[in-house]
């Protein structure tokens, strides 16, 4: 399949980014439908951010959070659709009504990494949600405009396992190319990412190829009763994918809130990103945590409905050439080099580096296959989105 992105020529970029540069404000909180793109906004709207009592770089960090924290919702939904843990008693979105933990070969493939995951991925999905309608609701507190992708851009299909509803979803889980470098730069106590520093793959198969993260079809579904779990190698392997693709996700919010932090001017905004934040980072760390986990084993996607032909190989990651590197327990931040190397190296959060983080998110997202499908004006939002979030500048009082 061709990539979806597209680099904008020179023009391209002044037009679609012309409604943006006005300032995106309404007099009043407005949801706006995203084919205002290229449309202007009204006059109302173009007033500057601070009418709503928020700067304009503020309300642009924490627009662009939203939008990711919509999408992290409806990855996490998909995943809780067939993971999850079927004895939940409703999330904290109030109007949050699916179905949960439909496929239970799938599931148990995922407790092969942990007990604990069906209930894991619930709590998860429900974190995701909480955040994404807090954003919303402060920005129109503040008379902020918001974008409801729904609108627009919820047209890729969901999973025909029986009894997922056949919803159109913003998120593609079925053809993504997994980064697993984060395994190894946590363990690292000389290098950074900041510092332009680069890390090998802990999965490389993963990281090449399209791979599916849930059951597409009730034929992805395979028992094998020869093995101890009762699951095949293709299934497992499609838990394993998913187990390793949660921490891929949950690592970048780990970097972004913080990044963007030193961003924002306002103290309450301030206190919004240093308090969502650290649970991007309390999901990373359970997720790296059951990573390990994940059964050696290998798999050729060929022969199912929406097969992609991608191998893919799970090591034994306790074995091989460079064992702490790949130690499955190292699950804690190693210290390293931060801000210069002249200082004692530190356990930290890595990249922390505020240059270009917005963007930074969008294409690791996009490189990640976790957009395939959508369309050209869904990733020119995104661009924008990202954009004004990375043009944002704390301003200082004289």
């Amino acid at each position: 399949m061709k990539d979806p992105v597209r680099p904008a020529s020179a023009g391209e970029h002044t037009n679609r980014r012309s409604f943006l540069k006005k300032g995106v404000v309404a007099a009043g909180a407005a949801t706006v439908g995203v084919g205002l793109l290229g449309k202007g906004l009204p006059a109302s709207a173009r007033e500057d951010e601070k009418s709503g009592r928020l700067n304009k770089g503020d309300a642009a960090i924490l627009r662009f959070l939203h939008v990711l924290e919509t999408l992290e919702a409806d990855l996490w939904r998909q995943y809780a659709e067939l993971g999850g843990a079927t004895n939940q008693k409703g999330f904290s979105k109030v109007d949050l009504n699916f179905p949960t933990g439909l496929a239970p070969l799938y599931i148990t493939g995922l407790i092969q990494l942990d007990g604990d995951m069906p209930q894991y991925i619930a709590d998860n999905t429900d974190d995701e949600f909480s955040h994404e309608d807090f954003l919303k609701a402060y920005l129109d507190s503040k008379g902020a405009t918001t974008f409801d992708l729904h609108k627009e851009f919820a047209t890729l299909p969901p999973s025909k396992v029986t009894g997922v509803p056949q919803e159109g979803r913003l998120t593609n889980l079925t053809q993504l190319t997994v980064d697993t470098s984060w395994w190894r730069r946590y363990r690292s106590d000389s290098a950074n990412p900041d510092f332009g520093d680069t890390f090998d793959q802990a999965v490389p198969s993963l990281n090449m190829g399209r791979h599916t993260a849930i059951p597409r079809t009730d034929k992805d579904l395979v028992a094998d009763n020869s093995k101890p779990s009762g699951v095949s190698d293709h299934t497992q392997a499609i838990a394993n994918t998913a187990g390793f693709h949660f921490a891929f996700i949950e690592q970048g919010g780990s970097s972004l809130y913080p990044s963007l932090a030193q961003r924002v001017t306002s103290l309450e905004v301030l206190r919004i990103l240093l308090s969502i934040g650290p649970t991007e980072t309390s999901h990373f760390q359970t997720w790296h945590d059951k990573a390990g986990n994940a059964p050696p084993i290998s798999d050729t996607d060929t022969g199912f409905p929406g097969s992609t032909g991608a191998s893919v190989s799970f090591p034994d990651l306790t074995t091989g050439s460079d064992p702490e590197a790949l130690q499955k327990n190292l699950i804690m931040p190693e210290p390293t080099i931060f801000l210069n190397r002249k200082f004692p190296i530190v356990s930290i959060i890595r990249p922390t580096e505020t240059k270009g983080a917005a963007m930074g998110a969008v294409k690791g997202l996009t490189a990640d296959g976790l957009f395939i499908g959508q369309s050209k004006r869904f990733f020119e939002l995104l661009r924008d989105l990202a954009e004004d979030a990375d043009e944002a500048r704390r301003e200082l009082e004289d």
